[in-house]
């Protein structure tokens, strides 16, 4: 794997991710109804639990066995295409870590409200042509 282009082994990790969230995007509302979007929290929160055990492992437990491609594969490829929420909870908690708790607290509340505002607006603006 270390032949490969850090590119291509993302690609490919992010694919394999976006057939997972595929899946469960399928089959949560068939579980759960479709009254509520269940799929959306439950693979966020899931991603997010994915990445706090694979960066605390690789960081405390792993050693050297891994190496960086093996990390884009896991972490930036599966994770990132299963969930980009994981990368937001490991930042915010990256940040927090750091005491930074002021940046912090501006990552989460801007990312939701311009993401929120920014989707809003972009609805708004193609529903006008």
């Amino acid at each position: 794997m270390d032949r490969l282009s850090p590119y291509v082994i993302v690609f490919v990790g992010a694919g394999l991710g976006g057939v997972l969230r595929h899946v469960l995007n399928n089959a949560l509302p068939k579980l759960f109804g479709t009254d509520y979007p269940y799929a959306t929290p439950i693979i966020n929160i899931t991603g997010s639990l994915a990445m706090g055990f694979l960066v605390g492992w690789l960081a405390f437990k792993a050693g050297g066995g891994w190496t960086q491609h093996m990390r884009l594969f896991t972490a930036t490829g599966i994770l990132g295409g299963y969930t980009t929420f994981s990368t937001f909870s490991l930042e915010t908690v990256l940040l927090i870590e750091r005491n930074a708790f002021g940046a912090a607290l501006v990552y989460v509340v801007g990312s939701v409200v311009f993401g929120v505002l920014g989707l809003w607006a972009a609805l708004a603006l193609t529903r006008s042509f």
